[in-house]
């Protein structure tokens, strides 16, 4: 079901069924209050004491409880913002890189699997997901293996699905964007039966049209339902089930460099051919899962969670490879990569807390782990389009493809890690968490005969250790020293050792940090430093590690409330990304590949008290000068982006209404952004950097109606 023409007729019929489940009358009782009512200053200020993360075996805990750089991108911000994607709602996090295939923190490259999670659960990263599934998005910056298992040191992004309400919700949302894309949506929740045993919340998703790129298409249409079986006072089972359908054809295609070229200045990315308008990527992902959650004594709990996802991809995309001759480029088609992966994952986690003597522990026993299988195209493989010019971009004629169903299976990886944790609280200022998992961990990859053509079998430990010191309840210091396995690089095509899977890395990271809730805002302070080997082509050709990547970097934060009219959320971080003995002097001691040395963001939303009702909001965003090849001699600009954006709530025929407006890229800004080296983890003798264009200004305005 890749195409769902029906998807209006769905959402209507879905809105009906609902209101007519919600038409009973409700008798309420009497309601009587005592006591003195909390002021919303101090609601606000009890908020941010209290926000929390899900912090894998550890379950969830209030941010101040956390020694790592933590952060949340909550709801009512991604509603509020009309974003559409992870790429979007990560765009708000200065320390995150979001905008490529795969998700990273700290200016260091994720994997397709081991740094992302859907409710805890390992997920494929190279795939579209739609904001609108969501709750939130968390974000746990740099290492934590201990917690989760081998893993580059990227960072852990948790996608946080919407869950049941207890009470009724029936939302429609209709939205017209740039370039005339329509969408329509619905939210809709509550209790199936008058006990509340059986909750559930569907979500309903059409937008189709074009984006701002002439001659484009795009289609995003989600269907997800999630239940709520209280199968007893102790026990609820929670199940999630998603289709979601991302078609996006006709945007520019991605630019490369050949050797010896260096980027232009930014393009407009609105000219015509600079992709191609049959191009681009059809990526269909359904996903299920299960929690078992039990509470056996109001203090241990478990948690059992299994996930199944299959993700196809058809992958279409240009490469515009740009020659050192000023404005002539070369267009291929690449169909070759994973076509489809299928990811089975679980995990299970038991918390709870103990004493000996004055000390309390809270113990964590967690087991976390993973099947994923590629599937590429049995025909897959990169054709030429043509040549051009920038002046002058051509419309190629459309090649051949493969028939991306027609797979075979080109890899198998597995993970198994065991978890055990330990936060040990002396008195009510200090406190020790301990936490480290053992892991296994298999690669097999495999030629389209079906023969192996290589493979890996390890294991190893990954540890953790942090000091927390709380002088009062609202303000942590920390310092944590963390060390983590990841999977090793395979040799590329041309070395001696082509296909040969290296020993796993392990990386290591300092950080030191404080946070602190002050009235209404959390503010967070982290200096960090990370090590890790680094593996590339060596003058005799063979693939070994031969260097160290070293990433430094201090990241501020806050969220919350200012004042009872300004919220703000966004940073800055200021990142030292460099390699080191690379045994070259022309590489050594230089920045990675696209890293920018500033990055900035910041939200500011202001509700209107002589207007009520009525909520302004700008984004400012700042990306530094990045360079482009391994010796640091081309780069690119910075670029600095605005949105502005207001919302207006208001009752319509006795209905809760939002309207909801948003231009992004105000000042209609031209800029590179994803600039990515030719090797996926930074510094690569093969291959030369690529980059993409960033969006042009767009305008989404939208009219949310709650039945």
């Amino acid at each position: 079901m890749k195409h769902l023409p029906y998807a209006p007729l769905l959402l209507a019929a879905a809105v009906n069924l609902a209101h007519a489940a919600d038409s009973t009358p409700i008798q309420l009782g009497a309601v009587n209050v005592t006591g003195s009512q909390e002021t919303q200053a101090e609601e606000d200020a009890r908020a941010a004491r209290e926000k929390s993360a899900n912090l894998g075996p550890l379950g969830e805990r209030r941010l101040l409880d956390t020694p790592y750089s933590i952060n949340v991108v909550p709801h009512d911000l991604i509603q509020d913002q009309q974003l559409k994607s992870v790429k979007d709602i990560l765009r708000y996090l200065p320390s995150v890189q979001g905008d490529g295939a795969r998700p990273q923190s700290r200016g260091l490259q994720g994997s397709v699997v081991q740094n992302s999670r859907l409710d805890g659960l390992n997920v494929v990263s190279t795939t579209d997901y739609p904001a609108e599934q969501f709750d939130d998005v968390q974000v746990l910056n740099g290492l934590a293996g201990s917690l989760y298992g081998p893993a580059n040191p990227a960072g852990t992004f948790n996608f946080i699905s919407k869950r049941p309400t207890d009470e009724r919700l029936n939302r429609v949302t209709v939205g017209v964007g740039t370039g005339l894309s329509w969408l329509k949506a619905a939210d809709l929740s509550g209790p199936f039966d008058p006990d509340g045993k059986i909750k559930y919340r569907l979500n309903l998703l059409d937008e189709q049209g074009h984006s701002y790129s002439p001659g484009s298409t795009l289609r995003r249409q989600l269907v997800s339902l999630a239940l709520d079986f209280q199968v007893s006072d102790d026990t609820v089972v929670q199940t999630h089930f998603s289709h979601y359908n991302y078609l996006a054809k006709g945007l520019p295609g991605k630019f490369a460099l050949a050797t010896n070229a260096s980027f232009p200045g930014a393009l407009d990315p609105t000219r015509h051919n600079l992709g191609q308008n049959y191009a681009g990527d059809n990526d269909t992902t359904d996903t299920a899962s299960v929690h078992i959650k039990h509470d056996f004594n109001g203090n241990w709990k478990l948690d059992v969670g299994l996930l199944r996802q299959i993700a196809d991809r058809e992958s279409t995309a240009v490469t515009n490879t740009l020659a050192a001759t000023s404005g002539t480029y070369t267009s291929t088609v690449a169909t070759a990569t994973a076509s489809r992966f299928t990811i089975n994952s679980y995990l299970a986690n038991l918390n709870g807390t103990e004493w000996t003597g004055s000390v309390r522990h809270d113990l964590t026993l967690g087991f976390s782990g993973f099947d994923w299988k590629n599937y590429n195209p049995v025909d897959g493989a990169t054709q030429t389009l043509g040549t051009a010019s920038l002046n002058d971009p051509v419309n190629f004629n459309e090649p051949d493809y493969p028939d991306f169903t027609d797979r075979y299976h080109s890899a198998t990886a597995t993970q198994r890690s065991f978890i055990v944790g330990d936060t040990l609280t002396f008195t009510p200022q200090w406190s020790l968490m301990v936490t480290g998992s053992q892991s296994l961990m298999s690669v097999r990859n495999y030629g389209k005969t079906g023969a192996t053509s290589s493979g890996s079998d390890d294991h190893g430990l990954s540890g953790a250790g942090s000091l927390m010191y709380k002088p009062v309840d609202n303000l942590t210091l920390y310092v944590t020293y963390a060390d983590s396995l990841q999977q090793g690089d395979t040799a590329p095509t041309g070395t001696t050792n082509a296909n040969t899977i290296l020993a796993p890395y392990r990386s290591r990271q300092w950080e030191i940090g404080g946070k602190l809730a002050l009235e209404g805002v959390n503010l967070s302070l982290a200096a960090f430093q990370i090590k890790r080997p680094y593996a590339f082509t060596q003058t005799n050709l063979d693939y070994a590690v031969a260097g160290e990547q070293r990433n430094r970097g201090l990241e501020f934060m806050a969220d919350g409330k200012v004042g009872s009219n300004v919220r703000l959320f966004g940073g800055i971080t200021w990142l030292d990304p460099k390699v080191l003995d690379t045994g070259s002097a022309a590489t050594s001691d230089t920045r990675i590949v696209g890293l920018s040395r500033y990055t900035a963001s910041l939200l500011t939303e202001y509700q209107v008290p002589q207007v009520p009702g009525l909520a302004v909001n700008v984004n400012a965003r700042y990306v530094g000068p990045r360079p482009t090849d391994n010796t640091d001699s081309h780069w690119v600009s910075s670029y600095e982006t605005f949105d502005l954006g207001a919302s207006f709530t208001t009752r319509l025929m006795q209905r809760n209404t939002v309207y909801r407006l948003e231009v992004t890229n105000l000042t209609n800004e031209r800029y590179w952004t994803n600039i990515v080296p030719g090797g996926l983890n930074g510094y690569s003798a093969a291959g030369n950097a690529s980059a993409q264009l960033g969006a042009p200004r767009m305008l989404q305005a939208s009219i949310q109606v709650d039945l």
